[in-house]
């Protein structure tokens, strides 16, 4: 189907309103969050199990979007997900108690990840569109999404406000926010190859070998693993081990989500000039180098070691910022239909974030925190090691501009 450049850059504003508002949501409720425990007494043990059961309905549900995006197309999937994203916030915000906050934590949780698979797929066919990269900066826009929820609730508290009352109404008022957003996207075109049927030849339904789904996902993984550490531990790195003041702890993490925000709403010209895979080996290495300036900063003289980690965290931000972007990319580039493929490296990806966590508090309580650092450090380098030859394996195989573009100077 030929697309306009017209219809490309209506579609691109479409995909940056339903990155931001799935950002806001997020951000609405993860700030909300010592609210809901305070009015529910929950406590930390069940608050995780609270996290715990959203991010398994997320991985489930994005499992189940991939060949639903297949099928009936990402525009038609994005209709309906993105609006439910938003009014499924309404049963974390009304639950009565921990026992239905458990179960409607479950339906939170599937209701992001719907939307998560949808509005990815379609970045990749709006790039597809433009035939350069333009990935980046939709990631870039979630996380400014994030923050504007998050000063949003702020705002509200600091006004004496309830943060249950704002979560009810972001509820209602956001699913109409995305209708208008709905109608800028492409025109609905579900792939040939609808029931997700294996092709007899090792290949999905995407048209990706198995084994390249799996080092892309792999790479996924290691990303977010790298970058959850840096959310959970950052600031708890500083203020346990680098013993710096409780005002200034909070710094590590802000430095590392504002380095990670600016390169990924830059990040789409570095990966045209560098292309795909000089990006992404590039990603790994800042990544590692960031992880060992953290890890080295102990040792380090008083005046010196809080620079040392700060300046590793940033660097961590600016390499992972753009593995994400990449890889979706990587995955539209090889042509077809992009949701089954796309859906279960994002299930690996995801997986990353719910199990790093935990696995680094139990290294951490079992040696020390930055002995579980470490953990980050090597996957950072497992980025690079597994996303460079898959990626170079689908630019091998693709024949589409995108493709050909992105692996300009690889």
């Amino acid at each position: 189907m030929n697309i306009s450049l017209a219809d490309a850059r209506r579609a691109r504003i479409g995909v940056f309103g339903y990155f931001f508002l799935a950002g806001f949501v997020m951000g609405l409720w993860a700030s909300g969050l010592p609210s809901l425990n305070d009015r529910l007494e929950l406590g930390p043990a069940r608050l995780g199990s609270v996290l715990l059961l959203i991010s398994a309905g997320a991985l489930v549900s994005m499992l189940v979007a991939g060949p639903l995006v297949d099928r009936w197309s990402s525009r038609v999937v994005c209709w309906f997900g993105g609006p439910l994203s938003a009014v499924v916030l309404l049963g974390p915000a009304l639950a009565p108690s921990y026992p239905a906050l458990a179960i409607l934590a479950v339906v939170f949780g599937i209701g992001l990840g719907v939307t998560e698979v949808a509005m990815n797929a379609h970045s990749v066919e709006v790039e597809r569109a433009y035939a350069r990269p333009v990935i980046s900066a939709f990631h870039g826009t979630w996380s400014l999404g994030g923050a504007a929820g998050g000063a949003l609730t702020a705002a509200v508290l600091g006004a004496g406000l309830d943060a249950q009352a704002l979560l009810v109404v972001a509820a209602i008022v956001v699913p109409f926010l995305y209708a208008p957003l709905a109608r800028l996207l492409l025109p609905a075109s579900p792939g040939p190859a609808a029931s997700g049927a294996d092709t007899g030849e090792g290949r999905s339904a995407g048209g990706l070998r198995w084994g390249l789904i799996a080092m892309l996902g792999v790479a996924a993984f290691a990303g977010h693993l790298s970058e959850g550490a840096a959310i959970d531990w950052a600031a708890l790195h500083a203020r346990w081990v680098l013993d710096t003041d409780p005002a200034a702890a909070p710094l590590a993490y802000t430095i590392f989500a504002v380095a990670m925000t600016t390169v990924r709403l830059l990040g789409d010209p570095i990966r045209a000039r560098l292309g795909s895979v000089n990006t992404i080996r590039l990603a790994g290495i800042l990544a590692t180098c960031g992880y060992g300036l953290v890890l080295a900063a102990p040792p380090a003289g008083a005046s010196l070691r809080v620079v040392c980690a700060w300046v590793g965290w940033a660097l961590v931000g600016v390499g992972l910022a753009t593995v994400v972007p990449v890889i979706f990319s990587a995955v539209g580039a090889a042509g077809g239909p992009v949701g089954r493929a796309l859906s279960l490296v994002t299930a690996f990806g995801y997986s990353g974030l719910l199990v790093g966590p935990a696995l680094l508090g139990y290294v951490a309580e079992a040696s020390s925190l930055p002995v579980a650092l470490i953990v980050p450090a090597v996957l950072a380098a497992v980025v690079a090691l597994t996303g460079v030859p898959a990626i170079r394996a689908l630019h091998a195989a693709s024949r589409t501009p995108v493709a050909a573009e992105a692996s300009a100077g690889d």
